[in-house]
């Protein structure tokens, strides 16, 4: 992008958008963001302190392993993180247990993928190399893992694009930001406001719109701004309810070819963490794995606060499509119940605060985050590309290694579980 006097419009205020426009501003353009929320941050949601004892996440939690833009912003920020630690749990209908780590199909499992040329979606790789009923474990581990951690179909997902972490041993580590995500997005949003970014709320953009000369970028509302160029920084569903010029709009129906996840997520704070006092050996969990409803907990640990999160992702989401707040909060509340033989009401009697959120009913998300399929990396490129008036970015453009690196050991831990 060439002249000082240029005017960007970056659309969206989460992370992505946060970040184009302090390097835009910081460039000396004029940059102005149009956010459909009231706030910023996207699918990062910050929940209240004094809710949950802590700065709870209602969207995005984790750093993901190594992470270097994420850390290097953090060390901007003056951020700190924690690491996270201690065991792995799993509930197999019956019984719960540590993980076990032998895995019996890990070495064939490997073999077969070190061997592999061409790309093929997981459920056809499967299908192909491990049919029969040996491989029933193995199907089912893998299945549940792409779905469960990638929010992927396994009937898209590449199988080339989790080649790596599935031969890699889990090593890499996860951490949390002491303050949350939120407080990250607060420093982004603060560095952008005194780069004298304007910021636009309640401005959802329905249309970009080419005349020959300047942009004009229309929101819901009726609003209009005008500008030279922008910057599409919206989840991947969105892109279909914006109105976009001929030359955009071929660049974005490439979008399709990368896959884009549902995650149900579900906080639950209680008076006290009633399951290590029903079971001692559960002082330092993590995460607890099981085929219930909300089939991932994990703690706070190390931390203290007694505060379980479920998790569900994938597209077997689907199956809780029609539950509001409460209804998911009950399937958390069952699920828990299963696994540890207790009563909803027993479980219930100890609740404090509790929040949940299916990502999928977010009108300004419609899902989590992206994965990969056997053309995302062509899609990815034709998104990239710098040129034209309009341009996009965001989570789903990443293509560093690091954006996969981050499940790699919950991954490790969905292959042994079963």
């Amino acid at each position: 992008m060439s002249g000082q006097s240029e005017h960007i419009v970056v659309i969206g205020a989460g992370a992505a958008g946060l970040m184009a426009a302090r390097k835009l501003a910081r460039a000396g353009r004029t940059v102005t963001i149009l956010e459909a929320r009231e706030r910023c941050g996207g699918r990062i949601l910050p929940l209240p302190a004094s809710e949950f004892g802590y700065p709870a996440d209602a969207g995005a939690e984790f750093v993901p392993g190594e992470a270097p833009v994420t850390r290097g912003l953090l060390r901007e920020a003056g951020l700190s993180v924690q690491e996270i630690e201690g065991t792995q749990w799993s509930f197999d209908g019956t019984r719960l247990s540590r993980e076990d780590r032998h895995d019996p199909d890990q070495a064939e499992l490997h073999d077969v993928l070190g061997a592999l040329q061409d790309d093929l979606t997981v459920a056809d790789f499967l299908r192909r190399h491990f049919a029969g009923p040996d491989y029933d474990r193995l199907r089912h581990s893998i299945g549940r893992m792409v779905e469960g951690y990638d929010a992927a179909d396994p009937e898209r997902a590449s199988t080339l694009a989790l080649r790596e972490e599935w031969m890699d041993g889990g090593r890499h580590t996860q951490a949390r930001i002491v303050g949350g995500y939120g407080a990250l997005i607060d420093f982004l949003a603060g560095e952008c406001r005194g780069l004298g970014v304007t910021f636009r709320f309640g401005c959802a953009v329905s249309a970009i719109e080419e005349t020959g000369g300047p942009l004009a970028v229309r929101c819901a509302g009726g609003d209009l701004h005008g500008c030279d160029r922008a910057v599409l920084t919206v989840p991947l569903p969105l892109l279909r309810d914006i109105a976009l010029p001929e030359s955009a709009r071929a660049k974005a129906a490439s979008a399709g070819d990368i896959g884009f996840g549902s995650v149900i997520k579900i906080l639950l704070r209680f008076a006290r963490p009633w399951w290590r006092e029903r079971n001692e050996d559960l002082a330092d969990m993590t995460f607890l794995l099981s085929d219930q409803s909300i089939p991932v907990w994990w703690t706070r640990h190390p931390d203290q606060h007694p505060v379980l999160t479920g998790w569900f992702g994938g597209p077997r989401t689907a199956e809780l499509a029609t539950l509001d707040r409460h209804g998911l909060i009950e399937a958390g509340l069952d699920s828990l119940g299963a696994i540890f033989g207790m009563s909803r009401d027993d479980i219930a009697r100890d609740l404090v605060a509790t929040a949940a959120t299916n990502w999928l009913h977010d009108p300004f998300a419609r899902g989590a985050y992206s994965w990969a399929t056997p053309r995302t990396r062509e899609a990815q490129a034709i998104l990239a590309c710098a040129d034209g008036p309009v341009l996009f970015s965001g989570e789903a453009l990443y293509r560093g290694a690091s954006w996969a690196r981050w499940r790699r050991r919950w991954r490790a831990g969905w292959r042994r579980r079963k």
